[in-house]
């Protein structure tokens, strides 16, 4: 286990707009507010279409992580997530997971980390910044390289 304690510092309501891609947007939401730390305790979102990890073959290792992905369309979600700063690009590295449902599908629900989506009429977030430590994600070589939330 790791723990440290938390600085927060700005706390903002971000709004997407229908057809904007999600998480291009989000970058340029941290780019022109300088997050380069925080969470999203939870947004709601309505999404025309959503790609999240997921695998419909049966996996040769189950305890390894998944890397492919479904697509979904039609679909309201509830997620939330960390934001972490990668010195070497120089971009945030988000982790969000969402539960989604498929709305013409009696909302039948999907629920894993999200890797892509197309917003569908809105998307309301909360952003808490961390001032202190900073988030980073080290690649864990001993865990499939999985990207773990290390704090600075």
């Amino acid at each position: 286990m790791r723990a440290h304690e938390l600085t927060l510092g700005r706390t903002f309501g971000v709004v997407f707009d229908h057809g904007d891609d999600f998480f291009p947007v989000l970058a340029e939401f941290c780019r022109e507010h300088d997050v380069r730390s925080g969470y999203i305790p939870s947004f709601i979102a309505g999404f025309s279409e959503v790609d999240i990890v997921g695998a419909c073959d049966r996996l040769d290792d189950p305890t390894a992580p998944v890397w492919s992905k479904v697509h979904l369309r039609n679909v309201e979600a509830f997620g939330g997530g960390t934001l972490a700063f990668d010195p070497t690009s120089g971009e945030v590295k988000p982790h969000i997971h969402v539960a989604v449902g498929l709305k013409e599908h009696s909302a039948s629900g999907h629920t894993s980390h999200l890797l892509g989506a197309r917003v569908q009429f809105l998307t309301e977030m909360l952003v808490i910044e961390v001032t202190s430590p900073r988030l980073h994600r080290i690649s864990e070589s001993e865990l499939f390289d999985v990207p773990l939330l290390r704090f600075n």
